[in-house]
């Protein structure tokens, strides 16, 4: 199995967890203000804590944000190095599309 098969799980778990506009939301926030608590995080959204929880949770599992507890608080802070792999992943998808539309134009004007 080659490695770019191999992360296909791993990809699939990062790109539906940023598929959801509010964790893409949280992402974004992340990237801006991080580290932010639930509190921070949801102060002004108009979800509950409750529901921001889940979302972190589900960004958590996709290994897209980290957490730590201090004090009483959580606080959670963005992962960049799956986006990173994403990123990859997906140039590496549009090579193989750019490399099957020359061949296709090479077939087509010879």
């Amino acid at each position: 199995m080659s490695s770019r098969a191999a992360s296909i799980p791993g990809q699939a778990a990062i790109f539906a967890a940023l598929g959801d506009p509010t964790r893409l939301s949280l992402v974004n926030r992340l990237c801006r203000d991080a580290p932010c608590s639930i509190s921070e995080l949801s102060g002004d959204s108009h979800l509950t804590r409750q529901a921001i929880t889940k979302h972190l949770r589900v960004l958590e599992g996709a290994g897209l944000v980290r957490t730590e507890a201090i004090g009483r608080a959580r606080v959670f802070e963005l992962n960049p190095e799956p986006l990173e792999q994403a990123q990859s992943y997906l140039a590496s998808v549009s090579r193989q599309w750019d490399d099957a539309l020359a061949r296709l134009q090479a077939f087509v004007e010879s």
